[in-house]
């Protein structure tokens, strides 16, 4: 009797545990909710636990004031009120999902061999043609072949193909989305050395001389004025306290000492990296290092931002692009075998031999401080592919290689890359370059056709009456995008997590190391054309 009674119970609770699952697995994701008197898209995401970029995303023609009675999408799930309660929100109608689930699970599986093949893409609101193409390195042209009803234009929820995946490609699908938080202020402080004098006392060593420190000082800060002027036409009220700091460590400890720099939501500066080291020790705020130096890989504070990539990045970079690209042929490093620390021969070499689809890297150093073209000839084979990349930033070598390249058979065509494009090719003229489809790594790319660059160039422009110079543009790119991250609303750090983003010619996308330092990795792969225009290949 026991025994059959606790046989009857068991099947009972299993019974009990089903139908609540089959009763939870039914439930909508999304409900009706209606709007109450005083409410606004911020606050009823607040109260969801969600951020207001989402919920607006689910109810692209609400405002963010909706008039109360306005009846919006939000997720089924609880509800936070403003006394800390948790209440259910209550609804008479629910609003049907786009699918059932059987056709759900259908366009799931689809969904999934589309992935396979394609990199996939779900349209947000606030998505243009331009920010896909510039994100993936796309035409519209190209997204509307793969997607016909894009001749339509762009409309949010569409699931896109951006393009076709390479074997082995290694795929971005992260955009960072500007949000501007309604009502955001910001504050913000700039240190930036204006008086500086040119000698490094620290290192001994003049890392900038006296005219170009001040050009470069002057072009960023009138950069970050155009970001700063662009983010208040849009809303965003920024207040802006600039401090010289005369590139002096007494002057720097003099600013912290009589100024609350904790007030700021960020710091950008100072310039030079021990400066950076002192105000990220003393204060709690993110401080934006605007510049590279070569001691920056020495910085151990967690609220140090590194916006200029490490050059072992740059290496990495090309050696990710060329086990992406490269299949079949000759491939040939040419180094001084010195030790660089950045485009070393031997670790290049050691990271593609261990790449499946590459069997055999050769190695070419040089004699008597050149590489004789028959040396070349010895490997390089005619109507094959010959990716020659360069390790070395001598400048007779580098001249002396390309010289030799340049002069093969026409048979024998090669395809030159490097990983630092320092001052050894500045010297070369741009047509052998463009001869040999030079390809480097860089940490910036300008499509003088986009909108977004002619438009800063006419600010800048109408406000300076010159063009921008790289410094300029650097000055912008940096201020813009920190500051339109923290105008979200979020924690800076937390929106690095959210994806990379382009400006007019940098690309940002931050990671954070072990350490807990912050770094930025966004670089492009350049290639010159037979006109002598550059082409971004990634």
């Amino acid at each position: 009797m026991g025994i059959e009674y606790m046989k009857h119970l068991k099947f009972f609770v299993f019974l009990c545990i089903l139908t609540f699952t089959v009763s939870c697995g039914q439930q909508k994701k999304y409900i009706e909710y209606k709007v109450k008197e005083g409410e606004t898209m911020r606050t009823i995401a607040k109260n969801l636990d969600m951020k207001t970029r989402d919920l607006l995303r689910l109810n692209p023609d609400v405002s963010r004031k909706p008039n109360a009675n306005t009846v919006i999408v939000v997720p089924n799930k609880k509800m936070i009120t403003t006394d800390k309660t948790v209440k259910t929100i209550v609804t008479d109608e629910v609003v049907d999902e786009v699918v059932n689930n059987t056709e759900k699970e259908i366009n799931d599986t689809l969904l999934v061999d589309l992935k396979k093949d394609f990199v996939i893409y779900e349209v947000k609101k606030g998505d243009t043609f331009y920010s896909l193409t510039r994100f993936y390195n796309v035409s519209q042209e190209e997204l509307i072949v793969l997607n016909p009803e894009l001749s339509e234009g762009l409309k949010t929820g569409q699931v896109i193909k951006i393009k076709a995946i390479e074997e082995g490609e290694v795929v971005e699908n992260s955009i960072y989305e500007d949000f501007i938080e309604e009502d955001i202020s910001l504050k913000v402080a700039m240190l930036l050395p204006f008086k500086a004098n040119e000698f490094d006392s620290i290192s001994h060593k003049n890392i900038f001389n006296k005219s170009a420190l001040a050009n470069y000082v002057t072009d960023f800060y009138l950069g970050a004025e155009i970001a700063v002027d662009s983010l208040r036409k849009q809303g965003v009220k920024i207040e802006l306290n600039v401090f010289d700091t005369q590139k002096n460590s007494t002057k720097i400890r003099q600013i912290l000492s009589e100024n609350d720099l904790n007030s700021n939501d960020v710091i950008i500066g100072p310039l030079y990296s021990e400066e950076a080291e002192i105000v990220a020790d003393k204060v709690k705020v993110p401080v934006v290092f605007p510049v590279y130096s070569k001691k920056q890989s020495n910085f151990s504070s967690s609220k140090l931002i590194k916006t200029t990539p490490e050059k072992e990045v740059f290496r990495e970079e090309l050696v990710s692009f060329i086990k992406e690209n490269f299949k079949k042929g000759n491939l040939i490093i040419v180094g001084d075998g010195k030790s660089s620390s950045n485009i070393s021969s031997s670790k290049i070499i050691q990271s593609l031999e261990a790449h499946d689809s590459i069997s055999k890297v050769h190695l070419l150093k040089p004699n008597n401080g050149y590489i004789n073209k028959e040396r070349f000839l010895k490997i390089l084979k005619p109507n094959q592919k010959n990716w020659i990349v360069l390790t070395t930033n001598d400048n007779v070598m580098v001249a002396d290689a390309l010289n030799s390249l340049i002069s093969l058979p026409d048979s024998t065509k090669v395809k030159v890359f490097t990983a630092d494009k320092g001052k050894a090719f500045d010297r070369i003229d741009n047509l052998k370059l463009a001869k040999i489809g030079f390809t480097y790594v860089s940490d910036e790319y300008v499509d003088e056709a986009s909108h977004t660059t002619q438009l800063f160039n006419q600010q800048y422009y109408s406000k300076n009456k010159a063009l921008p110079s790289f410094y300029a543009t650097k000055g912008f790119d940096i201020t813009y995008d920190i500051l339109i991250r923290l105008a979200s609303g979020e924690k800076l750090t937390a929106t690095f997590n959210e994806g990379a983003s382009y400006r007019v010619e940098s690309k940002f996308d931050y990671n954070k190391k072990l350490l807990g330092i912050t770094e930025n990795k966004g670089l492009f792969i350049v290639q010159y054309n037979n006109d002598l225009s550059l082409t971004r290949l990634k």
